[in-house]
């Protein structure tokens, strides 16, 4: 299994998956709960097979991506019940088996979020169970039926990027697209894989407005909105189109395995 994990992937199916969650608690739920999401799925993964766990936690490049707590937070604080999901993206399909393995060895215990109770409800894995579920192939991807010239992204969590040392929350083509083209090169398979690109697209609009999200001590910032991006190439078209389908599954930029950049496309 290391080594599964560790080259390209046997199983080249990528999945969406949603939890549904219920309070079982009265009390304020925390904006941000990234970190605790993140450290839930490792729990599912390290029931399941705690050396693939331990592995998958000290990768560099990330074989999964978590949304936030979705759902409608009551002020001051929440009702006992009140419906809650979280998505999870896996980009190596070998994972879905050691998720649901963790999932059914979890059973009914409840889980803790930022010290707020909850019970699982639901797991949707299968299309058309829940509107978040999606499961695509990385050949799917790459064959796509119409290439966009112009791509609108939807950032629907702060989104960052790492920039000569720096953090820079714009989502500048270049930064969107060899973000994407990393994670894309490392979990495809080989033949799939794209060559390096000198990005020559503008963006020809956008409105982002600067969040903080408090993930650990610190919080972090990311900017949340849409972007528009041109593409005179069109060969460069093309494999931007496919990373950005790609990145509905992947997310883009910094620390999206604890709810950062998650994505949207909405080109049709």
């Amino acid at each position: 299994m290391d080594a599964a994990l560790l080259s390209p992937p046997k199983s080249a199916n990528l999945y969406a998956v949603v939890i549904e969650l219920g309070a079982a608690s009265q009390q304020p739920i925390p904006v941000s709960l990234g970190r605790a999401l993140h450290s839930q799925f490792m729990d599912w993964l390290t029931l399941a097979d705690p050396q693939t766990a331990d592995i998958i936690h000290r990768t560099q490049i990330s074989p999964f991506t978590l949304s936030g707590l979705i759902g409608y937070r009551r002020q001051p604080k929440t009702k006992l019940g009140d419906n809650f999901v979280f998505r999870i993206c896996l980009l190596d399909g070998n994972l879905i088996d050691l998720l649901l393995k963790g999932l059914e060895n979890w059973d009914n215990q409840r889980l803790y979020l930022g010290n707020c109770p909850f019970v699982i409800r639901n797991t949707y894995t299968l299309p058309d169970t829940h509107p978040l579920v999606d499961i695509s192939d990385y050949a799917k991807l790459a064959n796509v039926d119409k290439i966009f010239d112009e791509i609108t992204l939807k950032f629907l969590s702060p989104t960052s990027f790492k920039q000569k040392q720096e953090v820079q929350p714009f989502p500048l083509p270049e930064l969107v697209f060899n973000s994407l083209l990393r994670r894309w090169n490392y979990f495809a398979p080989q033949e799939l894989r794209f060559p390096a690109v000198e990005w020559q697209a503008v963006v020809s609009g956008y409105e982002l407005k600067t969040f903080a999200l408090q993930l650990e001590v610190a919080g972090e910032i990311g900017a949340e909105g849409w972007v528009r991006y041109r593409f005179k190439d069109s060969e460069q078209a093309k494999i931007a189109t496919v990373l950005a389908n790609f990145a509905c599954f992947a997310g883009v930029g910094r620390k999206t395995a604890m709810g950062m950049g998650q994505v949207s496309i909405r080109n049709s």
